[in-house]
């Protein structure tokens, strides 16, 4: 049931209210609840980025974050309890703009028009079908794998394995497959 419902409304999300962007976004997602080394990952193609001279913007749904204005910019020294501690990681780590926000599409456009962006990171975006990526990179946590193969709430899956085959790469962190 829960893959039927996820299906359907990603169709109806992906063919009606999809918004792409004028600045390339690259998501950095994953399949399964809980972590699989997102963060650390995206902090590296941060620098990369920054390395090559690319001004390097970064949005997140601030799981944890208790603001209640959105877009909310975090920075190397915003309180913890308004940023949530992966973007303040993110913030700290990388020197680049990040901007939380539960509709990441806002959170771009906050980015792109004050910050003047040139590639956007989305952090666990994969499943924020409202927000058009044009690359996915999924990062699987290689000791736990898949779990049991199941999607919620039988098992730990957010969607199919079979999404893999519509990604642009997959990074397997720690351990193999």
């Amino acid at each position: 049931v829960y893959r039927i419902v996820f299906a359907i409304r990603r169709g109806f999300i992906r063919r009606f209210c999809r918004e792409h962007h004028a600045v390339p976004v690259i998501v950095v997602g994953n399949l399964t609840v809980g972590g699989s080394g997102k963060t650390p990952v995206l902090i590296a193609i941060a620098h990369f980025l920054q390395q090559k001279g690319l001004r390097v913007g970064v949005v997140s749904r601030g799981y944890g974050a208790q603001t209640k204005k959105f877009p909310y910019q975090v920075d190397a020294t915003s309180p913890v309890r308004l940023s949530g501690d992966e973007p303040l990681l993110i913030a700290q780590k990388t020197h680049a703009p990040v901007v939380i926000s539960p509709k990441r599409n806002q959170a771009i456009r906050y980015l792109t028009q004050r910050r003047a962006c040139d590639v956007i990171l989305s952090d666990d975006g994969l499943q924020h079908d409202a927000m058009a990526a044009d690359i996915e990179i999924v990062v699987v946590d290689g000791e736990r794998g898949f779990g049991n193969g199941y999607c919620l709430p039988a098992g730990p899956l957010r969607e199919p394995v079979s999404r893999l085959a519509t990604c642009d790469f997959v990074v397997v962190n720690e351990g193999e497959m």
